[in-house]
């Protein structure tokens, strides 16, 4: 059974910096998408950045050159480093593992997410 659970949120001010980790279990994060995505209070979830099997990456446009998506594959461990937060980065932050095979079979696992305040 796959398991991912996040930690690292908490609250802190504006400009401050804060590091996501979402550790799995059940199977490697090396063979996934991972993703971490976002909720704010009424707001649909949306993504923020992902890293791929390969090692290659993508961001949100709100986000590109403030976060860092990485990946420890021996922790089995994902990490999102949050520089420069601004208020508008608050919202609870979910860590999403994602895996699409060719045969069509996919493996989809969210973790149950992290609160980030960001607020003075």
């Amino acid at each position: 059974q796959v398991q991912l659970v996040e930690s690292g949120g908490g609250l802190v001010q504006p400009g401050g910096s804060l590091r996501l980790s979402c550790v799995a279990s059940g199977t490697i994060v090396s063979i996934y998408t991972m993703g971490w995505y976002r909720q704010a209070p009424g707001q649909q979830r949306e993504l923020v950045a992902r890293i791929f099997s390969g090692g290659s990456t993508n961001y949100a446009d709100s986000v590109k050159g403030r976060f860092t998506i990485s990946r420890d594959n021996a922790k089995n461990t994902v990490y999102l480093q949050m520089n420069s937060l601004k208020p508008e980065d608050t919202a609870v932050y979910y860590c999403n593992a994602d895996r699409r095979r060719l045969g069509g079979m996919t493996y989809n696992y969210w973790g149950q997410g992290t609160q980030v305040t960001v607020s003075s």
